[in-house]
């Protein structure tokens, strides 16, 4: 069977002084999969929209902030991440520079400024703490990984690292 996977973006998007990222703390709808979980910025691509162009829509959508540098640190395939086990498929970016001032929250909860090392301390997907030192790692040029999951946790986890 093809494989046919939901595309997404998710940013961390760093502040001025690359010590702290934004985080969205998803705190507002009890019936969202993500509630209770810190996690970066982004969501599924629009029809006819390319994946950097995704990405900077949807930090101004989420934060108010206009990215004006944003480097991919990867990629990572979810089969069976979605509500019905659907396959996700992710590109992964840090925004270095942007323009204006981060909303302090949206419709999908509070957005906080989160010491890069306090992250692994958060509540976050459990998978997200095998990617997130990849995210943060500039000695790594490009991480693509697949991250099978079922019922909410991940199974595995498997990594190609693109190097100078």
């Amino acid at each position: 069977m093809p494989f046919t996977p939901t595309l997404a973006t998710l940013g961390y998007v760093l502040s001025p002084d690359a010590a702290k990222v934004l985080l969205i703390h998803r705190n507002t709808r009890p019936d969202d999969a993500h509630f209770g979980k810190y996690n970066g910025l982004g969501g599924k691509l629009d029809a006819g929209e390319d994946i950097v162009a995704g990405m900077r829509r949807e930090i101004r959508e989420e934060a108010g902030i206009v990215c004006t540098s944003l480097r991919l640190r990867g990629t990572i395939s979810w089969p069976g991440f979605g509500k019905q086990g659907d396959d996700w498929f992710g590109f992964i970016f840090i925004i270095d520079a942007w323009t204006g001032s981060a909303n302090v929250s949206n419709a999908e909860g509070t957005l906080e400024w989160v010491a890069i090392e306090e992250m692994q301390n958060l509540p976050l997907w459990e998978g997200d703490r095998y990617f997130l030192p990849l995210v943060f790692d500039d000695k790594i040029k490009q991480f693509h990984g697949v991250m099978p999951y079922r019922d909410g946790r991940p199974l595995t986890w498997s990594y190609s690292v693109l190097g100078d």
